[in-house]
């Protein structure tokens, strides 16, 4: 099942001063992933029957009392990412803008803030912080945060101070625990760890690793969902083609976060349609060795496909990682392995 719903409002994307709705309720943090951990801290700010000023739907508002101010479920994250910023160095994400846009939508949050990662905002103490963004800009009647949530000039303030500093302001704050993955279900863990068992708690880090290392069913398990790329289709070198297998070539965001390079069994999407239609296949992503490739590519190939895919969206759901990419020594010797790689996605696709 696709997980990047059509249904349902547009997200809002807006910085805090240009095109904010507020009052909000805010769910505060970076969130690249949105995975189970950060689903679990956006669940306390989606609307629940009108608790706290947070109607049930953006329609109710219409029906709301009169002394009673519409509050827009936000998410509030940075761009750039604060780790880009404090490096210098560009960094790869698992959601690029367009993709956590999606994932939130499929959520029901209605906005999504991002402030401007820049030196004035890195300076702010936590309570300048609170007062300038939280309060003034962004007129949060509640906040959910992480229980590692730090912010405020050298991540000073912590989740309890954050906790203190808005109670201030009358504006209830939810500190939701750290998640941790065992086997069907996430459980709540009520401390950070600092023994080696850490990695078992959700964290984008944790997920990188997962991809990095071609784990893509663990990687899936602690997203909640498959990991997905998306990318518009372009014109390739179209050597598929000569050995019986033709691959729509994706155009990916240059930021995106790749896993191990090498052939996966994948399931795709076409998002540009009226109704997603599941098609299954195999991707390879890498640099094409036998044909002396200089340059990373994502390239996939439909099983008892035909058709133009040139200009559309695809999303391609990674399932099961199937081998290394590798250097062949020659065409028919690649086309044999593809082949051998076709049957045994299939089976991975069927069960």
């Amino acid at each position: 099942m696709l997980n990047l719903s059509k249904n349902g409002c547009s997200v809002r994307v807006a910085s805090s001063s240009e095109g904010l709705l507020t009052p909000t309720a805010v769910a505060l943090g970076k969130f690249d992933g949105v995975h189970l951990g950060h689903q679990k801290v956006i669940q306390p700010v989606l609307h629940a029957g009108g608790d706290l000023s947070v109607a049930s739907s953006p329609q109710s508002k219409k029906n709301q009392p009169t002394n009673q101010e519409y509050t827009y479920s936000t998410v509030v994250t940075f761009d750039p990412h604060p780790q880009e910023f404090f490096t210098g160095q560009p960094r790869t994400l698992l959601t690029p803008l367009d993709e956590k846009v999606q994932q939130l939508r499929s959520l029901g949050v209605e906005q999504l803030v991002l402030l401007s990662f820049d030196k004035e905002l890195s300076a702010l103490n936590p309570e300048e912080f609170v007062e300038k963004i939280l309060v003034q800009q962004l007129r949060c009647q509640r906040i959910s945060i992480g229980q590692d949530f730090c912010f405020g000039e050298k991540r000073s303030g912590t989740a309890k101070d954050l906790q203190l500093l808005a109670a201030k302001h009358n504006i209830p704050v939810t500190i939701v625990p750290l998640q941790t993955y065992t086997g069907d279900s996430p459980i709540e863990s009520s401390c950070v760890s600092t023994t080696p068992t850490q990695d078992a708690r959700i964290s984008t880090s944790l997920i990188r690793q997962t991809l990095e290392h071609g784990d893509i069913e663990n990687a899936n398990l602690l997203l909640g969902r498959p990991y997905t790329l998306l990318g518009d289709v372009v014109q390739g070198q179209q050597l598929g083609r000569t050995i019986g297998f033709p691959t729509a070539n994706l155009q990916l965001p240059k930021e995106k976060f790749l896993p191990r390079q090498g052939v996966y069994a994948v399931r795709v999407f076409t998002l540009d349609e009226t109704s997603d239609v599941e098609s299954l296949g195999v991707m390879n992503i890498g640099n094409r060795p036998t044909v002396n490739g200089t340059y990373s590519s994502a390239e996939v190939h439909l099983f008892d496909w035909s058709g133009d895919l040139y200009g559309k969206k695809l999303a391609v759901q990674l399932v099961k990682f199937l081998r290394p990419e590798q250097k062949f020594s020659s065409l028919e010797a690649l086309k044999t392995q593809i082949q051998l790689d076709c049957v045994v996605a299939r089976e991975v696709l069927s069960a």
